[in-house]
């Protein structure tokens, strides 16, 4: 497909569907000229006439794709197929995690959950991959993050290291990226709730000790448990705090009410 090959939409306007938007049209075009995250796109006057549509529709698709990361602006040279990462998902689930006052604590054990259902879902492809091997970056993770954990100190640089050259064993870009941005999204959400504390902080550095040398040993039972003995320590504070939080609640509410009651019965006498 060239920046001069036409768009038909008569076809939509004969079965009275709606026609592709301009963002759509330009998804299309990326799909079909087969270009590739860096590649150059057509200008804006050559999309306004492969397109059939007008600057400004162009100019307002290019914004919203600029947001989702699908197209890269560079001023003065052009516009690009961009990096499409996950970064617009993990700017949304963080806005989501802390929009509404009280729901900070669902919105983390989601995160959380979903973690750990990504890390067990991929123990069996990274234990094969790194079943006999020596990772001495890992290692030396490892011991910062046990080293700072004993300070107490947080290694939230060394927590994401870990993950993302763990991840970096298989051969799946897709599962790399989406590990990195739930960490991304936990690491963010969670100090706004004050976690982890100085315990969990000890577990978590030991937990990725186990999953290493379970790793590097290929046994993907013991990994599965050292991701789980990784996650526990926060779900259990969550849970906890949670529940802190629902009994404040309805204590609240119980009080309100008494009050309410007790104005009622003034109001009668």
């Amino acid at each position: 497909m060239t920046a001069t090959d036409p768009v038909d939409h008569g076809g939509f306007a004969r079965q009275g569907v709606r026609p592709p938007t301009t963002t759509e049209q330009i998804k299309e075009y990326i799909l079909r000229a087969h270009l590739r995250p860096g590649d150059l796109l057509p200008t804006e006057a050559e999309l306004c006439s492969l397109l059939g549509v007008s600057r400004s529709n162009v100019r307002e698709a290019i914004r919203t794709l600029a947001a989702l990361d699908i197209v890269e602006v560079r001023h003065g040279y052009g516009t690009y197929v961009g990096q499409l990462s996950l970064k617009p998902l993990v700017e949304g689930l963080v806005f989501r995690g802390v929009l509404i006052p009280g729901d900070d604590f669902s919105a983390l054990r989601e995160v959380v959950e979903v973690r750990q259902a990504l890390d067990i879902s991929m123990a069996e492809q990274i234990v094969t991959e790194m079943a006999g091997s020596r990772n001495p970056e890992l290692e030396r993770l490892v011991a910062e993050m046990e080293r700072k954990a004993r300070a107490g100190e947080d290694f939230f640089e060394e927590d994401r290291a870990f993950h993302s050259h763990l991840l970096a064993h298989l051969d799946n870009f897709l599962v790399a990226q989406l590990g990195t941005a739930f960490w991304d999204v936990h690491q963010v959400v969670s100090p706004k709730l004050g976690l982890p504390a100085p315990d969990q902080i000890d577990l978590t550095a030991k937990a990725h000790g186990a999953m290493l040398r379970a790793a590097e040993a290929g046994d993907a039972e013991a990994y599965r448990d050292a991701v789980v003995a990784h996650y526990a320590p926060l779900r259990d504070a969550l849970t906890q705090m949670a529940s802190t939080v629902e009994e404040g609640r309805v204590a609240a509410a119980t009080a309100a009410g008494a009050q309410e009651a007790q104005g009622a019965r003034g109001g009668v006498a």
